[in-house]
């Protein structure tokens, strides 16, 4: 029984020098245009969402349904930048996105099966090595990151030109 655990223990000091061989010595390539093995992809989806299952804990503070608050989302989210990465109602994603790796998710997809506070949390934190900013970090307040939520939660609804007329910049008055 000796001789097996200490085959095993060699085995693992072996492979956690060859995997440091690969990963330090440059022989993983870190560029957006190289595929990903499938191993990686996989590791990296687990990750991302048990990370945000534990620690989106926050709940909206106000109704998602209000539209006012939906109407504010869109402001917001042409006014952050949002729809360069992932498009909007009426409105394609900008070129320079099919260059990111990870592909920006199409979010008519894939919100409806997040949590509000799933979103909302991605939204404020940012996802690490997706090019998901940290918003909270950009300057956005909560409000603005939960009215962008429930903005998200009505997406598949959203006319093309409901979403132009509610993401107009807000009129500035002059002063006088």
């Amino acid at each position: 029984m000796m001789k097996f655990l200490a085959f095993v223990g060699f085995i693992a000091i072996v492979a956690i020098l060859a995997n440091a061989a690969f990963f330090f010595g440059g022989f993983f390539s870190v560029a957006a245009s190289a595929k990903d093995p499938d191993i990686v992809n996989w590791a990296l989806v687990r990750v991302r969402e048990a990370s945000i299952a534990r620690h989106a804990d926050e709940n909206p503070p106000m109704s998602l349904e209000d539209p006012t608050v939906v109407q504010e989302g869109a402001r917001a989210y042409a006014e952050r930048g949002c729809v360069h990465c992932h498009g909007a109602p009426g409105e394609e994603w900008s070129k320079f996105s099919e260059g990111l790796n990870p592909d920006p998710p199409d979010l008519k997809d894939v919100v409806p099966g997040r949590d509000p506070r799933d979103l909302f949390w991605v939204i404020k934190n940012g996802v690490k090595m997706t090019g998901m900013p940290s918003f909270a970090m950009a300057g956005a307040s909560d409000r603005d990151i939960w009215s962008i939520t429930a903005f998200l939660k009505k997406l598949s609804t959203i006319k093309p030109e409901d979403y132009k007329a509610w993401s107009k910049p807000a009129a500035v008055s002059p002063n006088p």
